[in-house]
């Protein structure tokens, strides 16, 4: 990871203190623990998971801080020792999560629905777990006199192209009967395109950004507003962890995904329960971006958090995944992010270049907070 939070942030989410360890048991109640896959009493399997700082991809840095996965082979937390698993955990900047993963250098990576497509097409991938969904935290901010959709034709609008943000620009044009040619969205990075607009940069008028550029740029400059963002697109923007189907089929790869999917729920049942709730949101606002408990509150609300079984398995549901993947897919072909389309499948055996499996959830048996 990059240290200054913004200069990480950079980084395109395109084209997202100290804690006890949890006792296992809260969590795989009523789950046997796995066979063993390593060969035979020997080391570990040893896995790597590559996150970048993003809310609900920060959440495992604080399973590592807390011990539930302990991050560095040879070493394990207490997750890691009930799924029998070596897990280490690669902190990077987004851009390299991506290319690590595309490059088989990690087993899994956490990334976005949009850009899992890329690397599936030479590295057939499954989409384990979602962990959270945009919902507010990719916006259109705006500045002087301008007041509706129709006042940016003819303006620059300033975001980082072939990414989300681009991708929520595009969407809200369509669902309000605009056409995506009749306007101009200009490349640029996300944090210099909120700089600009809060130093009031006469050229730059219109930003579309992701968080926390969204609440600081909102924060620094008093007349700037919202025109519209991600909560038009509902659970269209997907943060997830992607793993290679190579890894899942080695020895240890289920055991390796079920380890990460309980840890992620973990900490989420931290955050749900008010004893240690404030404890949590602060050390995950820690690892993403530096950012204060009252900020984080409001970063949840906009990157709303998969947190239980429940939630994380009827997002990968192929009736509703099938719905978003189509509208995602289309805008990847159209703008030449992919070189061809997918072959996408849900849960079953066909062979594709991504699937969406929610029956590792399953296999953990958590319990909803």
């Amino acid at each position: 990871m990059t240290p200054n939070p913004a200069q990480a942030m950079n980084e395109s989410k395109s084209s997202p203190w100290p804690l006890l360890a949890l006792p296992a048991c809260l969590f795989l109640a009523g789950c046997g623990a796995p066979t063993d896959e390593s060969g035979g009493g020997g080391a570990p399997p040893v896995f790597s998971l590559a996150w970048s700082e993003y809310p609900s991809w920060s959440v495992f840095g604080v399973a590592g801080d807390t011990g539930l996965i302990d991050g560095r082979e040879g070493s394990q937390g207490s997750v890691e020792k009930k799924w029998e698993v070596d897990i280490v955990l690669r902190e990077a900047s987004y851009d390299a999560c991506i290319t690590t993963y595309g490059a088989n250098q990690v087993d899994a990576a956490c990334l976005t629905n949009m850009d899992a497509l890329g690397p599936s097409l030479s590295r057939p991938s499954t989409m384990i777990l979602a962990t959270s969904t945009s919902d507010g935290a990719d916006a259109c901010i705006v500045v002087g006199g301008i007041g509706s959709v129709q006042d940016l034709k003819g303006k620059k609008v300033f975001g980082l192209e072939k990414t989300v943000s681009e991708y929520c620009f595009v969407r809200n044009l369509e669902l309000l009967g605009e056409k995506e040619s009749d306007y101009q969205f200009s490349n640029m990075d996300p944090a210099n395109a909120a700089i600009a607009l809060q130093q009031k940069d006469p050229s730059v008028e219109a930003i579309v950004v992701w968080n926390p550029f969204v609440i600081q740029t909102l924060a620094n400059r008093s007349d700037a507003k919202v025109l519209f963002d991600s909560t038009k697109i509902p659970e269209e923007i997907i943060d997830a962890v992607i793993v290679g189907q190579d890894s899942l089929a080695r020895p240890g790869g289920e055991a390796f995904a079920c380890a990460v999917i309980e840890a992620f729920y973990a900490i989420n049942q931290r955050m749900a329960d008010p004893s240690t709730g404030d404890a949590t949101l602060i050390a995950i606002g820690e690892k993403f971006a530096q950012l204060d408990l009252e900020t984080m509150q409001t970063i949840v609300k906009q990157t709303r958090f998969y947190g239980t079984p429940a939630e994380g398995k009827a997002i990968l549901e192929e009736e509703k995944m099938t719905g978003i993947m189509s509208k995602v897919v289309r805008f990847c072909t159209d703008h030449e992010m992919i070189g061809r389309e997918p072959v996408l499948a849900y849960d079953g055996g066909t062979a594709a270049d991504l699937r969406f499996d929610s029956s590792y959830i399953d296999k953990i048996d958590a319990e909803a907070p």
